[in-house]
């Protein structure tokens, strides 16, 4: 009898450690998986957007008797408008000043002689004008006054708006906005310009997509141009460094 207890308790317990082993492995490789569910992504809420016109106060650069009025485009949201959000977290601004060159995202500027409360424009054309600079040593040493701007003037990549994005010219004009004149050639792009003391000039390299791919590569040619501030019809020179 005693065995035969001791025997049917072995028995039970082994059958139980089976049960138990058997319950687990059945956790551990389940015969279905389950994925979550996939929460679709939310998209951001469009917001409606509106553009409006700001011209910047005045500047004044020192030494001129003319006053530059900084004119571009500011996007506002609705949001932006109603009276919950602060007037501050607007940005009105679309230019910045340092001395002697005026940069932004700019489509115009007016000019208005310091004697004068008239103004006008520096074009009619739609342009992005990125920086003018005003040539400070050809002033003092020449007593001539000029800007230099470094704009887009024409929808290069064709994506409806003049801007940043398309190809960036060279133009002169005098301190009054005058004579408002295009130095680099169409369809190439500006790389850049210096001005020469010693000789009064300014000097610019170009770059053209010569081989028509749409962009700017090292299978495109380089062009090098001047020119001599002292002759009065500002003529464009092309000049090669590499000539002997």
């Amino acid at each position: 009898m005693f065995k035969f207890n001791f025997m049917g308790k072995f028995i039970s317990s082994i059958l139980v450690l089976v049960l138990l082993f058997s319950c687990a492995e059945k956790k551990e490789t389940p015969k279905v998986i389950y994925e979550k569910p996939v929460t679709e992504e939310k998209k951001p809420t469009q917001k409606a957007v509106s553009t409006l016109k700001v011209a910047d106060l005045p500047v004044h650069i020192d030494g001129t008797k003319y006053l530059l009025h900084p004119m571009g485009e500011v996007r506002i949201t609705e949001q932006e408008r109603t009276l919950e959000s602060s007037s501050t977290s607007v940005s009105y601004r679309v230019s910045n000043y340092d001395p002697f060159e005026l940069t932004g995202e700019l489509q115009n500027i007016g000019f208005q002689h310091i004697d004068s409360l008239k103004s006008y424009t520096l074009t009619d054309k739609i342009i992005h004008i990125q920086s003018v600079t005003y040539l400070k040593k050809v002033a003092d040493k020449h007593k001539k006054q000029f800007l230099l701007y470094v704009l887009a003037d024409n929808d290069t990549n064709k994506d409806g708006k003049t801007n940043a994005n398309d190809i960036k010219c060279l133009y002169i004009s005098t301190i009054n906005g005058k004579n408002f004149k295009k130095l680099s050639t169409n369809f190439q792009e500006l790389l850049d310009w210096e001005y020469i003391e010693a000789t009064n000039t300014v000097y610019f390299r170009t770059i053209e997509d010569t081989n028509k791919n749409g962009s700017f590569d090292n299978a495109d040619t380089l062009f090098y141009q001047l020119i001599n501030l002292h002759k009065p019809e500002l003529t464009v020179e092309t000049y090669n460094p590499f000539k002997n």
